[in-house]
């Protein structure tokens, strides 16, 4: 392809993009040089010359040119992922910091960015914030379907990819397991053995080998624990005193559903297809399933207890999960005239969960595990909700039981102690990475 003597700005564009697209990478380069001396505020061209010269390895002039982009281009996380990698390439790792953040907190789906971010960090001796980058890297690239295996991984970064990996798998055994010291200290490491094993189980170094297929916790299986949908009330003494007090706990609901607006949707604000996958309605009316929290995921609404003062003192009074930011979870369960929970799974079998059944007309019941357990009002059920569970209201009336969450009685002191630390680190790590939280 020639040049012609008066060439224009859009002609010389054009043929340098027709270079680009028969692969005459050279040609491109001449024709957008030429463009930049025409209009030298070009970032298309700047960008194009940029990764010739980064090809080259000329890092000092690719910078220069990236850096003039940045500066007519603010915000382009394109760009700023382009510089930060010249950056980290020619070692400048404290400047590749700062322009692929910027680029991260624009477009933080560039998991390639950020595995680079984790390569500029651990150069410059931030060992837990690489941790960070490389782990969050890998989990953003797979969430795409990307970096699953060597077929869905670039072949220039596999030898990376890998890297990161290992980088943050070892990191957060040592930080998990770092976790664990202080208690072992206090109980001894015999006391923590089924605790190692969990841990094992959830970095995937050992099968988790649950006894019973009904049971897929979502989160954290602990092992060597009996599998069983429904728990023998016999475990848990304490419900004599909750079922006592049936009436006065139902008398407190009764308050609150006269003030309904007070109520707030279980599942959150979803769209409606989305809570197709939660939700259906056996008849005329719009399914749904409300809540009134005393707590929720650890948060404590002062509010509603106040203005339910039995019901929170019977309820501090018994043994719930409490770990920060992800239990107790306790509320009034209120489940509308014709609406099914569809089948779904919990998160760990380390608490179990208890209902105790407040207003139940007939035709409603819960199924956990395939097996189903018809409500009976101040008669409590308590059941592992890792095993397959859907509840259902056939009836033209609201049905409300009072849910809580409470320890595995065949968890130990130790072990308990252990989980409540294991699940905070591992949340504060999720939280740190800005990744959703597995134990919601």
């Amino acid at each position: 392809m020639t040049m012609l003597q008066d060439e224009n700005p859009a002609a010389c564009r054009a043929m340098a993009l027709e270079h680009v697209r028969r692969q005459e990478l050279d040609s491109a380069e001449r024709c957008f040089a030429r463009l930049l001396g025409m209009l030298p505020d070009d970032v298309q061209a700047m960008r194009f010359l940029a990764t010739r010269h980064f090809a080259r390895r000329e890092h000092a002039r690719a910078i220069e040119l990236l850096q003039a982009a940045d500066r007519l281009q603010r915000d382009d996380p394109a760009i700023l992922g382009q510089l930060g990698a010249a950056q980290l390439d020619a070692a400048d790792f404290g400047a590749a910091v700062a322009s692929l953040r910027r680029g991260l907190e624009l477009a933080p789906e560039m998991f390639v960015a950020r595995l680079q971010l984790g390569i500029a960090l651990e150069q410059s001796g931030r060992a837990h914030e690489a941790l960070m980058a490389y782990f969050t890297a890998v989990r953003s690239a797979q969430l795409q379907g990307r970096w699953l295996n060597d077929e869905t991984t670039a072949p220039v970064l596999r030898d990376a990819v890998k890297y990161a990996m290992r980088y943050a798998n070892d990191g957060r055994h040592q930080l998990f397991r770092g976790v664990l010291e202080p208690l072992r200290e206090r109980y001894g490491s015999s006391e923590l053995v089924r605790v190692e094993h969990c841990l094992a189980i959830y970095f995937a170094e050992q099968p988790a080998n649950i006894p019973d297929s009904r049971q897929q916790p979502k989160f954290l299986y602990f092992p060597d624990v009996p599998s069983q949908p429904y728990y023998p009330r016999e475990r848990f003494p304490w419900l004599d005193a909750l079922e006592a007090a049936t009436a006065t706990v139902r008398d407190e609901l009764r308050a609150v559903l006269a003030q309904e607006p007070e109520l707030e949707a279980f599942l959150g604000r979803q769209s409606a297809r989305d809570l197709q996958d939660w939700l259906r309605a056996s008849g005329n009316r719009q399914a749904a399933w409300d809540a009134y929290f005393f707590y929720r995921h650890g948060n404590r609404y002062d509010e509603h207890c106040a203005r339910c003062p039995q019901t929170t003192a019977l309820l501090d009074a018994m043994p719930l999960v409490r770990i920060r930011d992800h239990a107790p979870e306790t509320l009034f369960s209120v489940l509308r005239p014709g609406t099914h929970i569809l089948p779904h799974r919990g998160v760990t079998n380390t608490r179990l969960v208890t209902h105790l059944p407040l207003i139940i007309p007939a035709d409603c019941a819960i199924r956990v595990g395939g097996e189903d357990h018809a409500w009976r009002e101040g008669r409590c059920v308590t059941f592992d909700d890792t095993f397959e569970h859907e509840a259902w209201n056939h009836s033209d009336q609201t049905r409300v039981v009072l849910i809580f969450d409470s320890w595995n009685p065949d968890l130990s002191e130790a072990e308990r102690a252990a989980v409540t630390d294991l699940v905070e680190a591992i949340g504060d790590f999720n939280q740190a990475c800005e990744l959703p939280s597995a134990t919601a």
